[in-house]
């Protein structure tokens, strides 16, 4: 097949040469048969429409997109799925046969199909907190409230913030919001770490007591040694803890399945990736 023919994804981000999309990608088109490229482009906050159109009009068919781009998707896309419509960010771009753009987000699937299926923690009934409230929640609370746990809680450093998450969403399930300090006293059985902070090293200020017996905690970060707060988590009682390489690359098969109609396998290339984390 000619290279100029042959059907183009790629990853728009800032910054983006840490990217593990290519791979993760190319991994799924030769576990599928299927022929593709895909690439990792950095792209400038005033381009990003234009770059995208560009993209578009080579033989671009499809796009993952991530920090600081996803809202700039959702306003670009003609069209967007209800789970996208209600994250309000997209991270999946698929050039329609019209040329219009169809936005989804795979986030929040990412997330329950790594917790769900690969960890095997029961989401329903479940008392669950997420740490956070940034763009990363927003995506993952339509998904993680359709497991219907018993209460979902929203906690940041930014009240506000958490509170409106809580009203946005209030319509689908048990969900509130509040600040860390508020989480004196209470448990819960699955606790997610949405911030950044393990990037960094540090650790959002939680209180001891938080998990219940057979707890699981999960870091949306991942790195080749455990993050501090999987290790704060092991040491506070959470029974298992879990990074957020699974979500990386199950989000990543939701999109591939999108783009090309074929559901790829996902353990073989996780347990690739991780591999590569520790070589």
């Amino acid at each position: 097949m000619p290279a100029d023919s042959t059907d183009r994804y790629a990853v728009f981000g800032n910054p983006i040469s840490h990217s593990r999309s290519p791979q993760i990608h190319t991994l799924f088109a030769e576990q599928t048969g299927q022929t593709l490229s895909y690439s990792a482009e950095l792209a400038e906050v005033d381009d990003f429409e234009a770059r995208v159109r560009d993209f578009a009009n080579h033989n671009g068919k499809g796009l993952n997109i991530t920090v600081p781009f996803k809202q700039q998707a959702w306003q670009l896309a003609d069209h967007r799925s209800a789970r996208a419509e209600r994250a309000g960010a997209v991270n999946t771009l698929m050039v329609e046969t019209d040329g219009r753009f169809f936005g989804d987000n795979t986030d929040g699937v990412g997330l329950v199909r790594d917790l769900t299926d690969n960890h095997h923690i029961e989401l329903s009934g479940q008392r669950i907190l997420i740490i956070g409230a940034g763009g990363a929640v927003r995506g993952v609370i339509e998904p993680i409230l359709s497991e219907h746990p018993s209460e979902l809680v929203i906690a940041n450093r930014t009240v506000e913030k958490a509170l409106q998450l809580a009203e946005d969403f209030s319509d689908l399930g048990n969900v509130s919001g509040g600040g860390f300090d508020q989480l004196e006293g209470r448990a819960f059985d699955v606790v997610i770490n949405a911030t950044s902070a393990s990037l960094h090293g540090e650790l959002p200020p939680l209180p001891d007591g938080l998990f219940n017996d057979n707890a699981c905690a999960y870091d949306m970060m991942y790195a080749a040694e455990p993050t501090v707060f999987m290790r704060w988590a092991s040491e506070h009682g959470a029974e298992q803890v879990f990074d957020g390489l699974g979500m990386l690359v199950e989000q990543a098969a939701e999109s591939f399945r999108l783009w090309r109609g074929v559901q790829p396998q996902t353990r073989p290339v996780i347990d690739v990736i991780r591999n590569s984390l520790t070589s």
